[in-house]
This record gives C-alpha cells, structure tokens and sequence, in this order.
C-alpha cells in the first residue's frame, strides 16, 4: 500500500513539473479548423497522429522536412517549400548578422509560440551550447509564418498552420521535445565535394557525421558538445 502511494506520490510530481502546452484562442482555432483533414492525411501515409517527429532544414535548397515516428525509425512525412531565410551558407554568427543557424537544436514545448507576430512560430532554441562556445549571438530564430525572413525560417502562414499542428499534436502524446538539425546542403558525398574550398568546410564535415547517422539508420543521435566539436551518441 506504501509503494502504491509513493508510485502516486511520484506521478504527480512528474505531472506537475511536465511543461504545458503554449495555447492561444488563435492558434486553438487553427488546430480545430485543419486538424480533421491532416489527421487524415498523417494516417493515409501509415503514421499515427501524435507521433514523435523529427525536423530537417536544407538551406541551399530551401526545404524543411518533417520525420515521423513508426515502431522505432523514422520515416519521412512531408517536404515544405521555405519561402524566405537568409540563404547565405554557413552559420549564424552574431546578432543582427540575419543569417539563419546550422546546426543540432531542440525544441520543448515551451518554444511553441500561439501568440506570434508572424501567425504562429517555433523557437528552434538557438543559440546552442556548441554556438554559446564559439561566442555566437542573437536569439530568437524560428520558423514562423508570413513570407519575409532577417534570419529565421519563414513558411508562409499555410504551411506554418500545419507544421505547428503536427508539433503541438506530438507534444501533447507525449514527446517531451522534437530535433531540429538545419544543414547548408543535403550533405551527401557529391555535394560536400562542391564545397570543399568553402570556408565553413571543417564545420560541415562535423555536421556531415550527424547527417549520415540519420541517414543510415533513421533515428536522430543524442548531441552533445566536447572540445568544441559536435559529439554524437546513440
């Protein structure tokens, strides 16, 4: 009876320290109106709602795609068309430099912002550690709504609809937060090739090895960052 009551006990603390949910009336209204159809959708493609998910960014070319979860891979769902971002390659550096990152990220629910000025939008969580070790700046990156951009990823309100829909839906199951990885290019042997003599080359071969993982195996790597170098642990 004890250990019932400590299970209980323990449970709750858990409930009461899980992050909530950013709602708005607006972004409510938005989930109600396209919910229905795209539920549809992710169950025609064979994936459950509310699966967990998994995010890439392609800078060079210009898409986002959304991963979803089934047994214990991932799969791809769907590629978005970004409609505007810096797209110059390499990261962001500093403040007001309106670059957009590359790099590994994450996002807990409290990064969901209902309440947006550009409809709805999604702090990828930058800066990172491995960005706070090399002195980067700024905050605030996203992807958001409208179609202008000075550094974050902008989707067009459509799109921002359904990708924010398909986010809250996997947090509220029970995902305790979702990867971003945001790359210069899809980092495949042939492209690295092109971009050798860039100067970002070093950095990139960095992201190549968390790239590659993914690719092969289809489950993102835990990141951490040791002597100022992505490390990468399954």
């Amino acid at each position: 009876m004890i250990g019932k009551f400590i299970l209980f006990i323990f449970i709750s603390l858990l409930t009461a320290f899980a992050e909530e949910i950013p709602s708005s009336a607006r972004s409510r209204e938005i989930i109600s109106r396209i919910e229905p159809e795209l539920r549809n959708h992710v169950e025609s493609e064979g994936f459950q709602y509310g699966t967990p998910i998994f995010i890439r960014i392609f800078k060079e070319e210009q898409l986002l795609e959304i991963w979803m979860k089934k047994d214990s891979l991932f799969y791809l769902f769907k590629q978005y068309p970004i409609c505007d971002f810096s797209n110059t390659l390499g990261p962001k550096l500093a403040a007001g430099d309106c670059r957009s990152p590359e790099g590994f990220y994450y996002v807990p629910p409290r990064y969901l912002n209902p309440n947006s000025s550009y409809h709805l939008s999604i702090n990828i969580g930058y800066p990172n550690l491995y960005d706070q070790v090399h002195h980067r700046t700024g905050s605030a990156i996203v992807i958001h709504g409208a179609c202008v951009s000075i550094g974050c990823f902008a989707m067009g309100d459509s799109l921002i609809e359904e990708i924010y829909t398909i986010a809250d839906a996997a947090l509220r199951n029970g995902q305790q937060f979702f990867r971003v990885h945001i790359f210069p290019f899809q980092m495949t042997a042939t492209n690295m090739e092109l971009h050798r003599d860039l100067e970002w080359f070093d950095f990139w071969q960095n992201l190549k090895e968390g790239y590659d993982f993914f690719e092969q195996y289809r489950v993102p790597l835990d990141v951490i960052v040791q002597n100022g170098l992505y490390v990468f642990r399954r």
